[in-house]
């Protein structure tokens, strides 16, 4: 008898599931992947190795401590607007208080959240930017969004299940011509990158 965790599994295809290197944290808000596995991806602007690995070190720290989890980050967001659904998600413990910075979709608008990774508390309001302002692949990539039937929180619990840990960021990216979510997850003490194609994923 399959599980709900095989289930789950069997309906995505799993694309790439890559450890990153030790230097980089949190994908941000627009997060780019090559098949060689290296996404941009915050780094401590230093030329001092042992510095970055451990701004990276420290950083991954506030996430394990922080009591909000990004899946409840993103909950957070999209109750913001009835129907919202999460575009981009990640992690930022650089600031004075760590927080989660969530961009959601919702009807003809990119609405932009920070929640307090402590307390769940939305922090300085919210800001929307209409979709007219984005360049043309950024409105194709959300208009593929928000004609699959599942979401980038679908996504997060399978790129856990399947790299054994917990997603620090999340976003959109487009794969020869087919919309992928890819989602870094810290699993012991690696950060593994997932890419996964949704079921249903149109080509451009």
């Amino acid at each position: 008898m399959e599980t709900k965790t095989v289930r789950a599994l069997k309906d995505w295809k799993l694309l790439l599931a890559i450890p990153l290197s030790a230097l980089l944290v949190a994908a941000p808000a627009r997060a780019v992947v090559t098949t060689s596995g290296t996404p941009t991806a915050l780094h401590n602007e230093t030329d001092d190795p042992e510095a970055d690995r451990q701004a990276v070190s420290r950083e991954i720290e506030r996430f394990r401590s922080s009591s909000i989890s990004l899946s409840q980050a993103m909950a957070i967001a999209e109750a913001r607007h009835a129907g919202a659904t999460t575009a981009d998600v990640s992690f930022d413990g650089a600031s004075g208080v760590p927080v989660y910075r969530v961009k959601t979709l919702h009807h003809d608008r990119i609405w932009r959240h920070t929640i307090n990774a402590t307390t769940g508390e939305v922090i300085g309001g919210e800001a929307a930017l209409p979709l007219a302002q984005l360049d043309a692949d950024d409105r194709s990539n959300l208009a593929a969004l928000g004609a699959i039937r599942h979401r980038l929180a679908d996504a997060v619990h399978v790129a856990e299940r399947a790299a054994s840990g917990k997603a620090i960021s999340g976003g959109l990216v487009r794969e020869r011509g087919r919309l992928n979510f890819a989602i870094v997850v810290i699993s012991g003490d690696d950060l593994k990158e997932v890419l996964l194609e949704p079921p249903g994923a149109r080509t451009k």
